[in-house]
């Protein structure tokens, strides 16, 4: 937002407008409200400054529903590098102290996180700084739908100034491995997506594995069965399935419905003390609606009588998901919860595991799914879906995460192409949207040969060299073939995998192949004779071959066809055709240098056909078409 000044509300920056219900905003603004006038700032004082305005007195500041006496509570402004008091009244310097607790000035437009500028914008509340996280659980591969949510936690935390966690959620001990832990924090770390706080990143708010929290797990729920909301489950798994099987005959959705829920606290001891194994079982209250305003979806809402009361701990300890990861949140200060909308069902369980802990409440934000083409899930049978996957076939860490910027979500204009600083600057979660975003590759193609373009040349040169070598190509990265096949073919580039198939064909002469094909036909019958003899007998008088040297092929090319009367498509096609075997391809003067500065260079035997070679084929086909 941009005005004359600006001012600060929890660190959210606002314009200061000059008239009642004026817009200062003269662009889309990156943080809520979306269009910061003058009545939305009035809602925003009112939420976030409430605890200090209701210390002053009000005839002090009037009808705080007025725009002219909101406005003469004391802000702290910075404008031109000075602070100055906007449209202030003396209310003393206790009251203006507590105002300014929450109002606070952010002079800044910009502040550096290692290394990286970010703007300066929000903290939720006076003091406390956005905390978000991702949690994935390591059963395989980083997942596009994974690596999509852990970008923009990590987006809104940079954005913000704010805390990315990395927690691992490996209860799940038959498939959780260590080598898809390692994988997926080796797919995060390629993407660029650092985390203050992880694994391997000590913080206040550790360990952060839940396999290494289980007694803080024991702890919550001892605490949630001295309250009465949880209690001991001794049902075996065989009356388990009883109370399963009877619902479904009487169509009614699975509900515990054991004695347990009601048992005396004797015979929960003497279960106890037989040693009986046993769950402990959250006690859902009957008939309450529970209520989130998420960030994404609006308003949902859920009645407790859907559900019934479900186990957070199973016989052996570990932690039931939605109990551990509403403990592990909290404990952890995580502040906003920004994950799949398939998580959207559990928040209920969280929900009423919160309250009844007295934890605070994050802000939940449930983004949509992606899908693949066909609007299914998208799933290997559509081909590569994990981050690791992209990486090995060639794909740019930075277009990938543009690209994954713009699964679900966009800046309101109609840009696409985005550097990581400009992701950042733009990101905000008023801007995620609703619809399912579908993965398409071909997109995703076109957005990484952006990308690779924008790159420094010698950067793209080193790149292309490293896939040449790799692939058999060329026997070293770097020298003066592999600059000259770099610049022929950077810009036709996707990927830069791309580079072998595309460089390939420059070396060979398959000019029999395209005669056959029909391809030249207007060509050959148009005189091709008379090309053919002008290059062979250039090729014999040194002057062909000195041309290509001198990098003035274009000229040789110009004097044959002022000797032979030709000119347009009518002399560089079949030239073209003579040379290359090729009727489309780079320019005909490049690709003949890559073949001058091949020989000798390239790995694989029998893939170059050097010009002597070239001009041998090309008087053996014309003497057995009887042409020449």
């Amino acid at each position: 937002c941009y005005g004359a000044s600006t001012l600060s509300v929890n660190n959210w920056r606002l314009p200061t407008p000059s008239q009642p219900d004026e817009c200062a905003c003269t662009r889309r603004a990156v943080v809520p409200p979306l269009c910061i006038c003058l009545r939305n700032r009035m809602a925003v004082f009112r939420t976030v400054a409430a605890p200090a305005l209701a210390a002053v007195p009000r005839s002090s500041v009037g009808n705080l529903s007025r725009p002219a006496a909101l406005m003469r509570v004391p802000i702290a402004v910075r404008s031109g590098g000075d602070h100055n008091t906007h449209n202030a009244v003396h209310l003393g310097s206790a009251t203006s102290a507590l105002v300014q607790q929450v109002l606070t000035v952010r002079g800044a437009k910009t502040f550096t996180r290692k290394g990286m500028r970010i703007p300066a914008t929000m903290s939720v509340e006076a003091g406390k700084d956005v905390r978000v996280r991702f949690a994935p659980s390591p059963t395989g591969n980083l997942h596009v739908g994974g690596a999509r949510t852990a970008l923009f936690n990590w987006l809104y935390a940079r954005r913000c100034g704010g805390t990315f966690v990395l927690r691992v959620e490996d209860t799940d001990q038959a498939r959780s491995t260590l080598e898809s832990e390692q994988a997926m924090i080796r797919d995060l770390k390629w993407l660029g997506l650092d985390w203050d706080e992880g694994p391997d990143a000590p913080g206040d708010c550790g360990p952060y594995r839940q396999s290494e929290r289980a007694s803080i797990y024991k702890e919550y729920a001892d605490k949630l069965v001295a309250s009465g909301a949880a209690y001991p489950c001794f049902c075996t798994d065989e009356e388990l399935e009883a109370m399963r099987e009877e619902a479904e005959a009487k169509k009614l959705p699975p509900k515990y419905m054991g004695k347990w829920a009601t048992a005396t606290a004797e015979e929960v001891q003497a279960e106890l003390d037989k040693g009986t194994p046993h769950t402990y079982r959250f006690r859902v209250p009957t008939d309450e609606w529970v209520v989130i305003d998420d960030l994404v979806r609006g308003e949902v809402k859920w009645n407790t009588d859907t559900l019934g009361d479900f186990v957070l701990l199973r016989s052996n300890g570990l932690p039931v998901y939605n109990f551990c990861v509403a403990v592990d949140d909290a404990t952890m200060g995580i502040t906003h919860v920004l994950r799949a909308e398939e998580h959207l069902p559990n928040t209920l369980r969280q929900m009423l595991v919160y309250q009844a802990l007295g934890f605070d409440i994050p802000k939940f934000g449930h983004m949509s799914l992606i899908l693949a083409p066909d609007k299914s899930k998208l799933s290997k049978r559509h081909g590569a879906t994990s981050v690791g996957d992209f990486k090995e076939q060639g794909y740019l860490k930075d277009a990938m995460v543009n690209y994954l910027a713009m699964l679900g979500w966009n800046d309101g204009t109609e840009k696409e192409i985005y550097t990581v600083e400009e992701l950042y600057e733009a990101f905000s979660i008023e801007r995620i949207t609703k619809s399912p975003a579908v993965f398409d590759k071909v997109k995703l193609n076109w957005m990484n040969g952006q990308h690779l373009r924008a790159l420094p040349e010698e950067q793209v040169i080193s790149l292309i060299g490293e896939c040449l070598k790799a692939k058999g190509v060329t026997k070293t990265a770097d020298g003066p073939l592999v600059d000259a096949l770099a610049k022929c073919v950077q810009n036709s580039l996707e990927l830069v995998a791309d580079a072998e198939n595309e460089v390939r064909p420059l070396l060979g002469f398959p000019l029999r192949e395209t005669i056959a094909s029909g391809m030249a036909d207007k060509f050959v019958e148009d005189g091709f004779g008379e090309i053919v003899k002008a290059v062979v007998d250039g090729y014999e008088s040194g002057a062909l071959t000195e041309a290509v040297k001198e990098g003035n092929f274009k000229g040789w090319v110009n004097a044959t066809g002022k000797a032979l009367e030709r000119k347009g498509k009518r002399l560089f096609m079949p030239a073209r055709l003579a040379l290359t075997g090729r009727m489309q391809g780079p320019d005909v003067g490049e690709v003949l240098t890559i073949i001058s500065l091949a020989e000798g260079e390239i790995a694989e035997d029998g893939l170059l056909v050097g010009l002597d070679a070239r001009v041998a084929e090309l008087k053996a086909w014309a003497s057995e078409a009887g042409i020449v």
